[in-house]
């Protein structure tokens, strides 16, 4: 691991590889934030009213993606567990398209497989100080 200290407007920081920050966020169960942003969501009109089926179709690729970097799973091997092409999670996660319930629900399946199988994040000993 590398990682470097730094002192920043007073307060003290840490500098990690790429690579170590995304294992630690899958470790802490996490999502890992990268370049790659979510859809945005629809800006409100000057009545401070949403287009509802935009706002679903993104909020719905936004809990996917959330989800899915979570757990450290790729679109491909999301793809893989759910039982769909790769090109169907890709159009969903852009927020564009609307996913039927039958393709949410093979995807929140595979996304609750996955969490199953997920070991649960170490917690860290306590020390036994003025004992």
């Amino acid at each position: 691991m590398s990682a470097i200290g730094k002192q920043v407007a007073g307060k003290r920081l840490v500098i990690l590889e790429q690579s170590e920050y995304e294992r630690l966020c899958r470790l802490a169960g996490e999502a890992v934030v990268d370049s790659d942003d979510p859809p945005a969501l629809p800006t409100p009109d000057e009545n401070g009213r949403v287009p509802a089926i935009e706002f679903t179709r993104v909020s719905i690729a936004r809990d996917i993606i959330r989800e899915r970097k979570a757990l450290g799973l790729s679109q491909e091997s999301l793809a893989s567990l759910a039982g769909m092409r790769v090109e169907t999670i890709a159009r969903i996660e852009s927020g564009k398209h609307s996913p039927s319930i039958r393709t949410i629900d093979k995807i929140d399946r595979a996304l609750k497989q996955t969490t199953k199988k997920r070991p649960a994040p170490r917690q860290p000993k306590r020390s036994k100080k003025g004992k």
